[in-house]
């Protein structure tokens, strides 16, 4: 069943009417020094992002490609866990007005706590989440109820496989924008989008879905970017933007971004 769309206009929702591309920003929490988390976000908001999802890092990370999967790694190793990234992020409202999506996998939510894990995203200041292992129908019959009581917008994924009754059925059930990845394989950078992604890209865009799509997987540089947004909101880089943060740290955020708008 569909759940009635919530009428007030969030941070993303904010975003979302924005003019020109969206462009938002994946990184791993507490990597590449698990201090980090508060320093790329800072430099991120003052690179002139429009969006940043926070990845929870977790041991077994089905969806991610090698260079997430590393960052995830080491996150942990350096001692990363759910209750410390709250901690991290209690006072962030004070100076971070970008629109803020947790993304991970369900396994950590469970353990502590669907309700107190959701509770806690509203006190920080958390706008949304990404949780692609758990499915849509899940959602709704469990866990739908207490996201919306504490004001969390959930992501949904598409891939080119999704037929067209299950994309509208996600879009019926979305509230803020539909994460459309571009190829069926894990996530990772390319040098741009072939024919048949394109093609994708523009069946998607001519179905006149209520949500706007953000492109994900597969973003890496400004030909990539601008490919994904031809046709959909906006795009979010991952791989590519950790492989520069691992390189540069977060001072070398700016340049990272300047390439990709250019």
């Amino acid at each position: 069943m569909n759940r009635a769309k919530t009428k007030t206009v969030n941070r993303i929702g904010a975003a979302l009417e924005k003019d020109g591309p969206l462009l938002s920003i994946y990184f791993t929490a507490g990597y590449p020094d698990l201090e980090d988390t508060l320093p790329v976000l800072r430099h991120l908001q003052a690179s002139g992002v429009d969006m940043v999802e926070i990845g929870l890092p977790f041991s077994d990370p089905l969806a991610d490609g090698p260079t997430i999967q590393q960052s995830s790694t080491a996150a942990l190793k350096n001692g990363m866990h759910t209750a410390l990234l709250f901690e991290q992020l209690k006072e962030v409202r004070q100076e971070i007005h970008l629109p803020l999506i947790l993304m991970g996998y369900f396994n950590p939510v469970l353990q502590y706590g669907v309700e107190a894990f959701c509770q806690k995203c509203s006190e920080v200041g958390i706008d949304g989440l990404i949780l692609p292992d758990l499915p849509l129908e899940i959602y709704q019959r469990e866990y739908g109820i207490i996201m919306e009581r504490y004001g969390l917008r959930m992501i949904f994924l598409i891939t080119p496989q999704t037929s067209e009754q299950r994309i509208r059925k996600i879009d019926g059930a979305s509230n803020a924008f539909i994460y459309m990845v571009s190829s069926a394989s894990t996530t990772g950078a390319r040098e741009g989008f072939g024919p048949e992604q394109q093609a994708y890209f523009e069946r998607i865009a001519s179905m006149n879905l209520n949500n706007p799509q953000i492109v994900g997987f597969g973003i890496s540089n400004a030909t990539t970017f601008r490919q994904a947004t031809k046709h959909a909101k906006g795009a979010i880089i991952g791989s590519a933007f950790i492989k520069h943060l691992s390189e540069y740290g977060p001072r070398g955020i700016p340049a990272f971004v300047e390439t990709i708008r250019s």
